[in-house]
């Protein structure tokens, strides 16, 4: 299948470093998982209520364009770094909001409806990694911790590429997650960015309009990693295209993935 895969335009990335991300577009689930014209929908997520059954078609459709099977993760919104090898079919679901992995063939994967999917590669192509980064986990360091995950493997320059989320003019917060980000700030000049990344929400005192791509480029960057592409996407305005969680309640999974291609 090539229906319903976005393969990311990704300038920097080396030739041994392969990814993709899905659509809701090319599978088999229906009702609220469908593809958001009355057919077959590509919901990877096992825990959102569709069939089982469908959601495993699905996830056999998108592993026969990989090198190998996904590393799912047990993802909640933490920091934890996982390595993407040691996800073994028949072995306990780990738990994690990041994999990274240095073999070939082994894919790291994060499925996501909103959320911001975070692809990395170093410049040398020995190391790939994966991060989940909602707003907690932006706030919490998951990008940071996966950036040094990947240096403790022997990561040298990194790239990095910005997947499906939602976009800066429909993520709606309240001033707690203002609150979270400024508390996390490292020095006037991440404060200011930070401030900058929250546009008062026009009629709604209290609220604001967020921007995860900005704030995923700011920490990145104090982690050293300034080659960022991405960010074309936003889950919840492009219906036809993705799943968006905020827009739908009930609604199906993304995944973004990325490995070293095999010899």
């Amino acid at each position: 299948m090539d229906t319903g895969l976005i393969r990311p335009e990704w300038p920097d990335a080396p030739a041994n470093v392969g990814a993709l991300a899905t659509t809701r577009q090319g599978g088999n689930s229906r009702g609220p998982y469908d593809d958001g014209a009355g057919g077959g929908g590509l919901n990877l997520g096992m825990h959102v209520g569709d069939d089982p059954a469908t959601v495993q078609r699905n996830r056999a459709a998108v592993a026969a364009e990989l090198p190998g099977p996904p590393a799912w993760i047990s993802q909640v919104h933490g920091v934890a770094v996982v390595d993407a090898a040691s996800v073994q079919p028949g072995q306990p679901v780990r738990v994690g909001d990041a994999s990274i992995a240095t073999a070939p063939g082994v894919v790291c994967a994060v499925m996501t409806a909103d959320c911001l999917p975070v692809l990395f590669a170093d410049l040398a192509g020995t190391v790939v990694g994966a991060a989940h980064a909602g707003w907690r986990g932006l706030a919490g360091g998951v990008l940071g911790e996966t950036v040094a995950a990947m240096r403790a493997a022997g990561a040298g320059e990194m790239t990095a590429w910005l997947g499906p989320a939602i976009g800066p003019s429909q993520f709606e917060v309240g001033a707690d997650v203002l609150d979270s980000f400024l508390s996390a700030a490292q020095g006037d000049a991440e404060a200011a960015q930070v401030r900058a990344s929250f546009r008062p929400f026009d009629g709604r005192p209290g609220k604001y309009l967020a921007d995860m791509n900005a704030l995923a480029r700011m920490l990145l960057a104090r982690d050293g990693v300034t080659r960022v592409w991405g960010a074309n996407y936003c889950t919840a305005t492009a219906r036809d295209l993705f799943y968006s969680y905020r827009r739908d309640g009930v609604t199906g999974r993304l995944a973004s993935m990325v490995w070293l291609k095999p010899v």
